[in-house]
Order: C-alpha cells, then sequence, then structure tokens
C-alpha cells in the first residue's frame, strides 16, 4: 500500500485554484485537482469560467460574474488556511481585477500564475483588456509565472527572440520568478529556464516526448504550487514540478479523439 501523504493530526496543505472548468478534466480546474491531490495537497476552488471544450480544443468559454469568483474564493480563504494560489484561465478583465485585489489581501500567501492565453490547439482565452490586467495587476502579485514563449511574448510586449531579455521584462512588470517553458520550441529537448531579478537561475532540459497533450501548462503550474506549498523553495519546488509533469506526460493515456491527458497518478506515492 502506498504510505500516506498526511494524517488527521496534519492535515495536507490547502492549494485555492482560481480557473475555468474543463469538462473532460484534461486542463483547467479538474487537472488542478488532480495535480494536487496526486501531490498531498487539498485544493480548493473559486471556478471563473464554464467551457464546452474536449480533448480536440476549447468550442466555447462563459466566464462567471466576478462577484460570484469574489465570493468562492474569500469564503474559502474565510474557512481553510491556504498556502498558496494558483491562477489559470479567468475568463474576463474583472475576473482578473479579482484575482488580484485578493492576492493583495494576501500577500504573505505564494501565488503562481499560468497565464493561459490560448489553447493548445490555438483558441483564444484572453482578450486585450485581460491581458492588460495580467501585465499590470496580476503579475506585480505573482511568486512564478510560468508562460509559454509566445505567452511570455504576449505578455511582455517583447517580439525578439532573446528569452533572457522577455524574462527580464516580465521581471520588471513585477514577477518574482518567471519559468519560461521550451514547448514551443523546435529543439529536440524541451529546455525550462527559470529567471529572476539575477537573471537565469537554472536550467532543465527534459526528453521531448511524442504527440500532443492536453493539459501540460496547468500540470506543471499546479505542481508548483503543491511544492511551494509543502515547503520548498523556489528552485527545488519548480524542478520537482518540471519531473512530475514529464512523468505525467510519460504516462499520458487517450480517451477521446484528440489530445492525451497527463498521467498524473503515474505514482500513487509520488509525494512523499
Amino acid at each position: 500500500m502506498p504510505r500516506a501523504f498526511f494524517s488527521p493530526q496534519k492535515p495536507p496543505p490547502v492549494v485555492l485554484i482560481l480557473a475555468a472548468s474543463d469538462p473532460v478534466a484534461g486542463a483547467g480546474a479538474q487537472a488542478d485537482l488532480l495535480t494536487l491531490a496526486a501531490l498531498g495537497c487539498h485544493p480548493a476552488t473559486a471556478i471563473t469560467a464554464l467551457t464546452v471544450q474536449d480533448t480536440t480544443g476549447v468550442h466555447d468559454l462563459h466566464p462567471v460574474g466576478a462577484q460570484r469568483v469574489a465570493a468562492q474564493a474569500r469564503a474559502v480563504l474565510a474557512d481553510m488556511p491556504v498556502a498558496a494560489f494558483k491562477i489559470g484561465v479567468l475568463g474576463s478583465a474583472k475576473n482578473a481585477r479579482v484575482a488580484a485585489n485578493i492576492a493583495a489581501e494576501h500577500p504573505d500567501i505564494p501565488l503562481v500564475l499560468d497565464p493561459v492565453l490560448a489553447s493548445g490547439r490555438g483558441d483564444a482565452l484572453a482578450d486585450d483588456a485581460l491581458i492588460d490586467v495580467l501585465r499590470t495587476r496580476l503579475l506585480p502579485r505573482a511568486a512564478l509565472i510560468t508562460p509559454n514563449i509566445p505567452e511570455a511574448r504576449r505578455l511582455s510586449g517583447c517580439k525578439t527572440n532573446d528569452l533572457a531579455q522577455i524574462a527580464a521584462q516580465l521581471v520588471a512588470l513585477g514577477a518574482r520568478h518567471v519559468l519560461l517553458t521550451g514547448e514551443h520550441t523546435a529543439e529536440k529537448s524541451v529546455c525550462n529556464r527559470l529567471y529572476d531579478a539575477s537573471g537565469l537561475l537554472e536550467e532543465n532540459a527534459w526528453k521531448r516526448l511524442p504527440g500532443n497533450f492536453h493539459g501540460s501548462g496547468c500540470t506543471l503550474a499546479a505542481a508548483c504550487a503543491a511544492y511551494l506549498a509543502r515547503g520548498k523553495d523556489m528552485r527545488s519546488a519548480t524542478r520537482a514540478a518540471q519531473d512530475f509533469t514529464w512523468q505525467s506526460l510519460a504516462h499520458a493515456f487517450a480517451p477521446g479523439k484528440g489530445q492525451r491527458i497527463p498521467g498524473r497518478f503515474w505514482q500513487p506515492h509520488v509525494a512523499a
């Protein structure tokens, strides 16, 4: 039997997710729930949008009203000791402002921002107004952001191919750490680079796996939040999260007609 992550005397750390729902549980809040549970955390949620999607792509997105998003999050925060925030698709600029306000009210809780601007197929998930709030209100609250290269370029406003310059601009906008992911390059390996105000902290290369995946970015960001909630420092948390994500992709399965879904329970006692 796998070893228990926690006991009634030592409950698991709580991570509050602000993200959109995904009916097939490949990405979004459901992906975060699975990842956090696999890593020994208790996931709480504030749903920001309802999506109509499957493993082939996003067909529609319906934002939840900002007041209801705020009420969900504040109910959790008033009841539970939240150890980390994980923010994904927000659905609207108003919801992004709510997320920024809540983060400002709890500055000691580390915030991991996955700035999802489009689905893997390219379906737009953020308009210019939402991106502006991400840039001006949420980046300054983030302990870590986890953009891929296209997202990082759009958020930073940099058109250069110089990844260090893009990351430096994101840090200048307020993000304390930037984990720039390399899945959108043509390199044989996926190289992820962690930056802070001093520049490049470290880079980790991972064997590129064949196929396309639904929810890889959500898995990585949620895993980072899980390890930060469990007390790891930023370098250790991001390194462990990358390993968990790669293993999840290596154990991915294809229940639908499109992309494969990460196998997040590839090792039942992975959090031990």
